[in-house]
């Protein structure tokens, strides 16, 4: 779904020192202490900072903990990239009449562990793409509100003209939420639907359907 880097070992400790970029505690001048206004609702620099570390705390308890590290240094502008878009998403999808229960959640999430040879091998490669445990049902989440718009829309997520199609939607969603993100860490970008220095795509293939197609 929503790339991250991935990656191997080294010294978690150090690793997390250098490639945790400090955050400020202050905003834009408009809007001190957020790191993004999404349809006037702040996304504060401390909420952020928290998504961060929580990142960074399950990674240094891998064995693989400071290679991710290492891989993930711009961390922070694809956790805001992504808590950005998980608005745009939730309010495209509930516009559009697309719900998703949590047993909805569950039974995904159920496949995907099997797929992936348990719950302990998906949580392993979700870390890899620097999601947390306990932010994994929220993945789970926008995949099936991606897929539940995608239907509505008629659109097919697997070609290019159908992606076209859903990011044409996601886009006018955007604009429409007035998106201002604190300059130090980019722009948002409404056509494409991300933050101008990620470039990350947000349409791509989960960890556990990845393993599958390998």
């Amino acid at each position: 779904m929503f790339r991250r880097r991935t990656a191997l070992s080294v010294s978690a400790t150090t690793a997390l020192l250098a490639a945790t970029p400090l955050l400020a505690a202050c905003g834009s001048d408009a809007h001190p202490g957020a790191a993004a206004v999404v349809d006037g609702k702040r996304i504060s620099v401390s909420q952020l900072q928290a998504r961060v570390k929580d990142v960074r705390e399950a990674q240094g308890k891998s064995p693989q903990g400071g290679q991710m590290i290492m891989n993930t240094g711009r961390l922070s502008l694809a956790t805001l990239n992504g808590m950005i878009f998980d608005q745009v998403l939730a309010r495209s999808a509930k516009d559009a009449g697309v719900t998703v229960t949590r047993n909805d959640v569950q039974k995904w999430r159920a496949q995907a562990e099997k797929r992936a040879g348990g719950a302990a091998r998906l949580k392993a490669m979700w870390l890899q793409q620097a999601i947390a445990p306990d932010e994994i049902d929220a993945m789970v989440r926008n995949q099936l509100l991606l897929d539940g718009l995608s239907k509505r829309l008629g659109a097919d997520r697997t070609q290019p003209q159908g992606q076209q199609q859903l990011a044409k939607a996601l886009s006018k969603t955007s604009r429409s939420m007035g998106i201002d993100v604190n300059p130090r860490f980019g722009e948002w970008d409404d056509k494409e639907v991300i933050l101008g220095q990620t470039k990350d795509p947000w349409i791509t293939t989960a960890p556990a359907e990845k393993q599958q197609q390998a």
